[in-house]
């Protein structure tokens, strides 16, 4: 990989190495921009076949959160850390402090979180050697277990892309497929439930599909089978790229709205959902209710304020089928060009700002 034509291409800021020996430590930090604020994004710890796959991952995420934030309408840029080890047996204290310490040096510019591979008790090490921390024990005045806000963030997202669909946003009455009954997924199935939707659930554990069984009144199906049967919405809550060649001809679902990343399999699935008029909510604009939720923190968390924020997923996802529409493109492409027309206007201020002759003073 040509590192620096890569960089240059997408507009990233910085790459950093770290290497600590005593620990084992062999980290990246990626920062892909700062234009709307400080860069916000978990650290990943994976078993990386090369040091190349770490690079590329660093770089594809943290591009990624830069467009998750911003079109979250957070004051927060984008980046990601990887950390290449396998995270059942490499992790120390040592380890993260270690890497806690690259994070201090930045002084603000990356702020780190959990992500694949890392858990809550690894960012209360890390905060030991540093404040640019999130998602830390509720102890030390964070937010804890993010998955009810994430599916607080779905449901809200669902309502808006049902009232495009179907003229209310009501889903009372609609019948909604629900792929995986996770964390999230089962957080989601309560709301749902409350509101008088009648639910088909599937997941690979069973045991989880009998709790949504028992608690929602759910009907239980095969996880092949989910994708077509006879719904209102179809919810991905598991794995992603479930939106593909074999699925997408099974489809019954006027509407698309889950809490998995990477929905589509390829970009052009998304093409294909459009030319067939099912309304699709961009997986990063609808699960964004976890990255609101902890970016809370950063002002010193308040529960019911975070909520607040988190509503606002609704009208992210308006924003977003309004953008759609007005320029005739599929809303995946839409909530890209949501992000991008936020970030480009404060370039454009910024730069308006200082040939006026004024100084931008830091924030943090």
């Amino acid at each position: 990989m040509e590192i620096f034509q890569y960089m240059e291409k997408y507009d990233y800021e910085q790459l950093l190495f770290c290497q600590d020996r005593v620990s084992g430590l062999k980290a990246i930090i990626c920062i892909h921009d700062t234009t709307l604020g400080p860069a916000l994004g978990g650290t990943r710890m994976w078993t990386y076949e090369s040091e190349d796959e770490a690079i590329e991952d660093a770089l594809r995420l943290a591009k990624g959160m830069t467009y998750k934030n911003a079109a979250a309408g957070l004051s927060l840029g984008g980046g990601k850390a990887v950390i290449i080890g396998d995270p059942r047996r490499d992790k120390s204290e040592a380890m993260f402090r270690a890497f806690g310490r690259f994070i201090q040096g930045l002084n603000g510019r990356y702020i780190t979180a959990e992500d694949v591979g890392t858990t809550v008790a690894d960012m209360d090490i890390i905060h030991e050697e540093t404040d640019y921390v999130t998602g830390i024990s509720p102890s030390f005045g964070s937010s804890g277990n993010p998955s009810p806000v994430t599916a607080f963030g779905v449901y809200r997202g669902m309502k808006a892309a049902a009232k495009e669909a179907f003229g209310t946003d009501s889903l009372s009455g609609k019948t909604i497929a629900v792929q995986g009954v996770g964390n999230v997924a089962y957080n989601l199935c309560k709301y749902l439930y409350e509101e008088g939707a009648m639910l088909i659930v599937t997941d690979i554990h069973k045991e989880s599909v009998q709790r949504a069984v028992d608690e929602f009144g759910a009907r239980a199906v095969d996880p092949q089978d989910i994708y077509g049967v006879q719904c209102d919405i179809y919810a991905p809550c598991a794995l992603g790229a479930t939106v593909n060649d074999q699925t997408i001809p099974l489809m019954k679902a006027k509407v698309i709205a889950g809490a998995a990343n990477n929905q589509l399999k390829e970009a052009r699935h998304g093409d294909t959902l459009h030319e067939r008029g099912i309304i699709y909510a961009p997986d990063y604009v609808i699960n964004a209710g976890g990255v609101i939720n902890v970016a809370d923190e950063l002002y010193g968390y308040n529960r019911e304020r975070a909520l607040k924020k988190v509503e606002a997923v609704y009208e992210n996802i308006e924003k977003v089928l309004e953008i759609s529409k007005r320029d005739a493109i599929p809303t995946y492409l839409a909530a890209d060009r949501l992000a991008e027309e936020r970030i480009e206007l404060m370039k454009h201020t910024r730069s308006t700002f200082l040939q006026n002759g004024h100084h931008i003073l830091s924030r943090r």
